[in-house]
């Protein structure tokens, strides 16, 4: 029988995966406070897996500010953008492709990546309970994927907007 921590481990991963998936493709109400409660639950099953981690400030931030702050947000956007459970749009033929490609192009980069990527020893000193070293690390040594990800939340906001924009006919 494997560890309660690898057990723990798979449940929260497919947590994270099946709420993830349900927040972007909702099967069961076009309503977007729905997809935004499957985030909350992505969000939190995420928590989990840094709990598993021992990162105990990285799994409390993860829920204060983004299952709190982060979505009290996105839900006043939703409220003040006035959405309402819509009909499906018309998928263009254009629009497919060129989304298509750029996913196929992250793949690609993804893939390559870590096809080149060496196996991580040691990541560095034993942050556990030190915002500081871990504010240091994080601002020093990995300032690259911090910006990467600031901006991939920027370009998952304006795609909100651009989705929920009306069609003016």
């Amino acid at each position: 029988m494997p560890p309660l921590t690898d057990l723990l481990f798979y449940v929260f991963a497919g947590l994270t995966l099946v709420c993830g998936f349900l927040c972007v493709a909702n099967p069961f109400s076009r309503n977007p406070v729905t997809s935004a409660m499957f985030l909350v639950l992505t969000i939190v099953s995420m928590a989990g897996l840094f709990i598993l981690l021992h990162a105990f400030f990285l799994a409390a931030v993860q829920i204060l500010v983004y299952a709190g702050a982060v979505m009290v947000l996105f839900l006043f956007v939703i409220m003040l953008l006035d959405l309402r459970e819509e009909e499906r749009r018309r998928i263009r033929t254009f629009t497919l492709a060129t989304g298509a490609l750029i996913v196929m192009v992250i793949v690609g980069l993804l893939v390559r990546v870590l096809s080149g990527a060496a196996p991580v020893r040691q990541t560095g000193p034993e942050v556990e309970g030190h915002t500081k070293i871990l504010g240091r690390i994080l601002l020093e040594q990995y300032v690259l994927p911090f910006e990467v990800l600031s901006l991939l939340l920027l370009v998952a906001m304006v795609g909100v907007i651009l989705l929920s924009k009306k069609d003016i006919k």
